[in-house]
């Protein structure tokens, strides 16, 4: 839109500026109104060309700052995974999920079957196959987050802020509830210092290729989710990138 107006400007600048030329100026100066006229139409070539670039670079600059927090996000996501697995619910505390990372064990298990006899009365006994579960050795939690920068995943990459770990519950089914965990930022304190009338179209992106609504969020307080908002382009991006 900004486009339009400054070509639509542009060609009524030129036309009154043209027939004041012709009407008013004389003859041995227009050489002079030729130079200035030249000079006006770079101008406006090089502001038609950078307003329609700047989209293009916003974009460029803002999938490169989101994929820098959606790394953090998935980080963050894996530690309240292990967290859950280990200890049996989230922690909402970073600095305590960076410390459970450095010292914390996986149990690794193996399931057998066991053959058991039991009696099923009036003398009869039956053959059955029991599941038992066996612990045969532990593994790092750090080992998982190997080569990644985790003792800085609360940090917010280029702000000064960090994330913050929301929990909550949710009611599954009657008398069952689920612990559930949310992190999310605001995308304006990612793009900010961005060109504002961009960031503001930013925040209402509906979806598709685009990250939904305001915020770039993993996990959620409304629904049983570990999973981002963003699209699957950025989850291809790393595969690509590895």
């Amino acid at each position: 839109m900004i486009t339009l107006l400054i070509i639509v400007a542009g060609i009524i600048v030129t036309g009154l500026i043209a027939y004041g030329v012709v009407n008013f100026v004389p003859k041995k100066l227009h050489w002079l109104i030729s130079v200035v006229l030249i000079c006006l139409a770079g101008l406006l070539i090089y502001k038609i060309n950078f307003e329609i670039r700047k989209p293009i670079l916003f974009n460029k600059e803002k999938v490169a700052k989101y994929s820098k927090v959606i790394e953090q996000l998935k980080m963050i996501r894996d530690a309240e995974v292990a967290h859950k697995k280990v200890t049996g619910s989230y922690n909402a505390n970073g600095e305590d999920l960076i410390k459970f990372i450095d010292t914390a064990k996986y149990a690794l298990t193996q399931t057998r079957n066991v053959p058991q006899t039991i009696n099923v009365g009036g003398g009869i006994t039956k053959e059955i196959e029991i599941r038992v579960v066996d612990t045969i050795g532990y593994e790092d939690v750090r080992a998982q987050f190997a080569g990644l920068d985790y003792k800085n995943m609360m940090n917010i990459p280029g702000t000064n802020e960090k994330f913050k770990i929301e929990l909550g519950e949710i009611e599954k089914v009657a008398g069952l509830k689920a612990q559930v965990f949310e992190v999310k930022v605001d995308k304006a304190l990612i793009l900010e210092g961005m060109d504002t009338n961009l960031v503001k179209q930013e925040k209402e992106a509906i979806g598709g290729e685009e990250i939904r609504g305001e915020y770039i969020k993993i996990g959620s307080l409304g629904e049983v989710s570990e999973d981002g908002n963003w699209p699957p382009s950025y989850d291809n991006k790393d595969k690509k990138e590895n």
